[in-house]
């Protein structure tokens, strides 16, 4: 699923990965400015980098900033959302391809 106008890399979310996704992500900051990046752009963008291995800095223009992906990366990957997105997607995978889910 991508919320940008053009069209959808390969790697980008379908809809119903989004909505698998999206209960995991982290709320905004209390208190602070509502968010105003597309949460849905921030992770296809982090795909992005991981499937194609390029740079940060190289994400095509029609992501984020790459230095605002990366802050968001950075902090789900301490704060173990990533590694819940991860699983959260091998499990849907596994269920797809009528496999076993993990132990």
């Amino acid at each position: 699923m991508t919320t940008r106008s053009q069209k959808a890399y390969p790697g980008d979310l379908t809809e119903a990965q989004a909505e698998l996704l999206l209960p995991l992500i982290p709320p905004g900051k209390e208190g602070g400015r509502p968010r105003s990046v597309d949460i849905l752009s921030v992770i296809n963008a982090i795909f992005y980098v991981l499937c194609t291995g390029c740079a940060w800095r190289w994400l095509p223009h029609d992501y984020p900033p790459p230095g605002t992906v990366y802050d968001y990366f950075r902090k789900w990957k301490k704060e173990g959302t990533w590694v819940k997105i991860h699983d959260r997607l091998r499990d849907w995978v596994r269920t797809i391809e009528d496999r076993q889910e993990r132990c």
